[in-house]
C-alpha cells in the first residue's frame, strides 16, 4: 500500500476526479480520497495517461475543495473479504456491512473483477432447478449454470417475482448445498425493506448473501456491486462446493450508471447514449455464471432487466438477450387482469430447458407437455382474436374449448399465489388438468401413451354424454 498522498486534483465533475502528474498508476487501482473535512471517500482509477489520471469517486465529488483534497493510491484493486460466515449477511455495493453487524474479517480477499476462466474448462449447464413457479418450471425451466433474465416493464411485479424465486428455489435432492446471492441496485427504501423482511420471515436469509444499494445512494457504487456479488458467488460455488443462484435487480440501473460515467469521461456514445462497450461490459458480468469441470458447485444467474417504455428492443434487454440463454417476459395485459406472476408465455424462452428436464430430472412427459401447452395456447390466442371479430357464440365447438383452455391456462397455470410453492410434479399434473379441457384429437404433440395415462376429457359436451 502506498504511503504517499497527492494534492494534484485539477478538476472534479460528475463523480470523476482528474489528477495530473501522478506517476506509476495502474488502471483499476483502488484510491482513497480525503477531503478538507477529513471525510474519506473510495475511488477507482478508470483511465491513465502521462498527462492525467481519471478517478471514479464512488461517493461522488460533491463539496470537494480541490486545493485541500488529498488522494492516496493503494496499489491494489477493489477486493472483497470471503468466509463461510458471509451467508446471512447484508452488504453495500463495496462489500461493507449494512446489517448492523461487525465487518467480516478474513485473510482471504479476492479481486472483484474475478479471474478469467478457460472456456475449455467450462461444463455444459444441466440439472433442473425448481423455483416452485409453474410458468417457469413447466415451460421455461431453469437449469444449473444457466443465465435466464426477467424482462419487465415499469410498475410490473418483477421485484416480487425475484423475491419469490429466492424464497422457493431449490435443487431437488440437494437442498443443503444451495445458496443465493441477491443483488438489489438502485431500489427504493420500501423495496429494500421488503426484500430484507421477506427473506427474514421466510427463514431463507441464513442461506442468502444480500447486496443492497438504495436509489439515493451513489450511482457509481452500482458499477462495483455486481462484480463484488459475483466474487462472493464464485467463492461459495467453487471453494465451498455450493450451488449458487444469483438474482440481480435491476440491470437497467447498472447500465444507466455506466452511461453516466461514460458520458462524464467523454466516451463516444452509441445507441440511446450508452457507450459502445455496453455489450462487452454486460458480458463480463453475465459470463461469470456457469459450471466448471471437476467442480461440484455452480453459479446460475437470474438478472432482472426493466425495459424503458416496455421496449424489448431497447439496448439493455436487446444485448442481454444475445448473451444469455433465454428470457422470461412479463406481460402488462396479464398484470392488468390481476394475474400473478404475469409471465407472457409466447415470447418467453429457456434455451437450455431441454437439457434439464425429462425422465432423469423431472418426469418423462415434461417436454411433450410443455410443447403442447405452447401450441394449444398459441391456437387459443388466435381464436380469441377471431372471437373479437365475429363473436364467441359463432365459434365452433373446438374453438370454444380453446377459449376455455386459454382462460384456465392463464388463471390456474400461469397465475398462482405469491406464497404458493408448487413442486414440478404438481405443475405437470395441473398442466394435464388444463389440457384435459381439450379433446384428444386436438393434442397432436402428445403420445398415445401420455393420453391414456394422464388425459381426462373435461368438456361440457362430454360431461353431458
Amino acid at each position: 500500500m502506498s504511503e504517499k498522498e497527492y494534492r494534484l486534483a485539477s478538476a472534479a465533475r460528475g463523480g470523476l476526479l482528474y489528477m495530473r502528474g501522478v506517476p506509476g498508476v495502474a488502471l483499476g487501482d483502488r484510491v482513497v480520497v480525503r477531503d478538507h473535512s477529513g471525510r474519506r471517500r473510495n475511488g477507482q482509477v478508470i483511465r491513465t495517461s502521462d498527462a492525467v489520471v481519471l478517478i471514479q469517486v464512488l461517493e461522488g465529488t460533491d463539496n470537494l475543495d480541490l486545493e485541500r483534497t488529498w488522494v492516496r493510491f493503494l496499489d491494489q484493486p477493489f477486493e472483497v473479504a470471503l468466509s463461510p460466515d458471509i451467508l446471512g449477511r447484508v452488504f453495500n455495493g463495496l462489500g461493507l456491512p449494512r446489517d448492523e453487524r461487525p465487518p467480516l474479517f478474513s485473510k482471504l480477499k479476492r479481486n472483484v473483477n474475478g479471474a478469467p476462466v478457460n472456456p475449455a474448462a467450462r461444463a455444459y449447464p444441466r440439472e433442473f432447478i425448481q423455483t416452485g413457479i409453474s410458468s417457469i418450471d413447466g415451460l421455461n425451466s431453469l437449469v444449473r449454470g444457466q443465465k435466464l433474465p426477467i424482462f419487465s416493464g415499469s410498475g410490473l411485479p418483477h421485484n416480487r417475482l425475484a423475491a419469490q424465486i429466492v424464497r422457493q428455489a431449490k435443487l431437488p435432492g440437494e437442498e443443503s448445498h444451495f445458496a443465493v446471492v441477491f443483488v438489489a441496485m438502485g431500489v427504493s427504501y420500501s423495496d429494500a425493506l421488503f426484500f430484507r423482511k421477506t427473506f427474514a420471515d421466510s427463514g431463507v436469509l441464513r442461506n442468502v448473501v444480500m447486496f443492497l444499494n438504495l436509489a439515493d445512494e451513489p450511482t457509481i457504487e452500482r458499477l462495483i456491486m455486481p462484480r463484488a456479488a459475483l466474487t462472493v458467488a464464485e467463492y461459495l460455488a467453487f471453494d465451498l462446493d455450493l450451488h449458487v443462484l444469483v438474482v440481480m435487480t435491476d440491470m437497467t440501473h447498472y447500465a444507466e450508471a455506466l452511461r453516466e460515467v461514460a458520458t462524464a469521461k467523454g466516451d463516444v456514445p452509441a445507441r440511446k447514449g450508452y457507450p459502445g462497450y455496453l455489450y462487452s461490459d454486460l458480458a463480463e458480468i453475465y459470463e461469470r455464471a456457469g459450471r466448471i469441470r471437476e467442480k461440484h458447485g455452480s453459479i446460475t444467474m437470474v438478472p432482472v432487466v426493466s425495459m424503458p417504455s416496455d421496449d424489448i428492443t431497447h439496448p439493455i434487454p436487446d444485448l442481454t438477450g444475445y448473451i444469455t440463454e433465454g428470457q422470461l417476459v412479463l406481460s402488462r395485459n396479464l398484470n392488468n387482469l390481476g394475474i400473478y406472476p404475469p409471465v407472457d408465455i409466447p415470447p418467453s424462452l429457456s434455451r437450455l430447458m431441454k437439457d434439464g428436464i425429462g425422465k432423469d430430472h423431472t418426469r418423462e412427459d415434461h417436454s411433450r407437455v410443455a410443447s403442447q401447452l405452447y401450441a394449444s395456447y398459441a391456437r387459443a390466442l388466435e381464436v380469441r382474436n377471431l372471437a373479437s371479430i365475429i363473436g364467441a357464440e359463432d365459434l365452433s365447438e373446438i374453438d370454444q374449448d380453446h377459449l376455455a383452455f386459454a382462460d384456465a391456462f392463464e388463471r390456474r397455470f400461469v397465475g398462482q399465489r405469491e406464497d404458493e410453492e408448487r413442486s414440478i410434479i404438481e405443475t405437470l399434473n395441473l398442466a394435464w388438468d388444463i389440457l384435459s379441457l381439450l379433446p384428444p384429437q386436438a393434442l397432436t404433440r402428445l403420445r398415445a401413451t401420455d393420453l391414456d395415462k394422464y388425459h381426462h376429457w373435461q368438456s361440457a359436451a362430454a360431461g353431458e354424454k
